[in-house]
């Protein structure tokens, strides 16, 4: 029997990621979810052959409807849209409520096997207090509530992506040209051998990923979490990927953190915190205790790395 997997987010980066790979397989009916089926983007879908329904995270009732009769759904929040326009307390607010809704009207969908849930680590938690990092923070209620309810929980998986090659279109990222020194620098208020855990191509690797968590619920149910990443790497050597795969020399630059976010207020200080608990991660513990990777999951092809991704980016 064919399954229906309803995707949050269509039109986005990670739900566009899953309905393409999804759509090749004949053993899934896809339904696509997005707040108005009359776009561009949602007609291109149902030229696909993919069931498009209109439906918004700010409402639980709307996602109850859209997620009726599907065995699997993937859910995902956009934390960024909401900081560039709202700042950081008031997305975290927004986000945090859209979270709690998806996980909400999951746990109200009775034919619901297996919910893959778009999240990111508890830092909070993790570092008993000492780093809060709103984009993760917002994320986390859902986390929690899902935890409390013990049938949805033991029909999710947690999975984090990796950092996007395509964060480096940031305004805190993107390398900047200095013509009279012959190089690009990046300004950054973090040491240079910060660990980062990239995605590479997120377009193209998300959906491998959530492909190969859905056809093997023996691995990652009950209550699994998945790590979504191609590279374990530096955000120096993030860099030099970066030089390499476009052909210019470029040099990270490391600046105290107050000065970093003199430059780019708001949004130095949400990247700024995300990397001081990568950090400390790196220094007091290992950040895949217990998380499945992409060798656990048997996925040995199909990816694009950062540099490959970089290759193909304009700046």
């Amino acid at each position: 029997m064919t399954k229906i997997v309803t995707v949050v987010g269509a039109t986005g980066i990670q739900g566009g990621s899953v309905i393409d790979i999804l759509v090749k397989d004949d053993k899934y009916r896809i339904r696509a979810v997005t707040r108005n089926c009359q776009s561009q983007s949602a007609k291109d879908l149902v030229a696909r052959g993919v069931e498009v329904v209109q439906a918004t995270t700010n409402d639980v009732s709307s996602l109850t409807a859209a997620f009726q009769g599907s065995s699997i759904i993937f859910g995902v929040t956009d934390f960024f849209g909401l900081f560039a326009k709202e700042g950081s307390l008031k997305a975290m607010e927004i986000e945090s409520s859209q979270a709690f809704n998806l996980a909400k009207a999951a746990a109200a969908t009775p034919t619901l096997e297996h919910y893959i849930w778009s999240t990111l680590p508890d830092a909070k938690t993790q570092s008993s207090g000492k780093y809060l990092v709103p984009h993760f923070a917002s994320k986390n209620v859902a986390d929690r509530y899902i935890q409390s309810q013990q049938e949805l929980f033991a029909k999710t998986t947690f999975v984090i992506i990796g950092y996007y090659a395509a964060n480096f279109y940031w305004q805190t990222h993107t390398p900047i040209s200095v013509p009279s020194a012959g190089k690009y620098v990046q300004l950054n208020g973090y040491p240079a051998d910060t660990p980062l855990r990239p995605i590479g191509d997120a377009k193209n690797n998300v959906g491998i990923f959530i492909k190969a968590i859905i056809d093997q619920p023996n691995k990652t149910l009950p209550r699994k979490h998945v790590l979504a990443h191609t590279e374990n790497i530096t955000c120096g050597e993030m860099l030099q990927l970066w030089a390499e795969a476009q052909g210019k020399p470029a040099e990270y630059i490391e600046l105290q953190p107050e000065d970093f976010n003199k430059i780019w207020p708001g949004w130095a200080e949400e990247i700024g915190i995300m990397m001081q608990f990568f950090w400390w991660a790196k220094v007091t513990r290992s950040q895949n205790d217990g998380v499945l990777s992409r060798s656990d999951l048997g996925i040995s092809t199909g990816l694009i790395g950062t540099k490959e991704a970089f290759s193909t980016m304009k700046f």
